[in-house]
C-alpha cells in the first residue's frame, strides 16, 4: 500500500470526529493535512507521514530511528515535526492520535 493510500485510511478513521477537517483540494503546505480546530496535526509530504508532536517525543523517535525531524524545504528541521521513516513499525493511526492530542486546544 502506498503512503498516500495509508494516509487516506487515516482520513477515513478521523472523519468521524466533527472537529477534524480532512485535506482540502488546495495546493501548498498543508494541502494534504488533517486538522483539528484548524491546526495541522498529520499530513503526507513527498510520500512520508509527517506529524506534530512534543519536541521531547520527536527527539525520542529520532533517537530510536523511527524518523527524522521534518524540514519544509527551508533548510532548518522543525523541532516539533517528525517525518516518519517508511520502515518504522509504528502504527500511523496511533501516531496521528498522539499528534492530534498534542495539537488540540484544552
Amino acid at each position: 500500500m502506498s503512503p498516500e493510500e495509508r494516509f487516506q485510511e487515516l482520513v477515513y478513521a478521523f472523519a468521524r470526529d466533527p472537529n477534524v477537517t480532512p485535506p482540502e483540494g488546495s495546493r501548498g503546505f498543508g494541502s494534504h493535512a488533517l486538522r483539528i480546530h484548524g491546526k495541522i496535526f498529520a499530513m503526507v509530504v513527498r510520500g512520508h507521514l509527517v506529524v506534530k508532536l512534543p519536541r521531547s517525543r520527536v527527539d525520542s523517535l529520532v533517537d530510536s530511528g523511527d524518523g527524522i525531524r521534518f524540514d519544509a524545504n527551508k533548510g532548518k528541521p522543525m523541532k516539533e515535526w517528525l517525518r516518519l521513516d517508511p520502515a518504522s513499525s509504528l502504527e500511523w493511526e496511533a501516531l496521528a492520535q498522539e499528534a492530534m492530542a498534542f495539537v488540540e486546544p484544552p
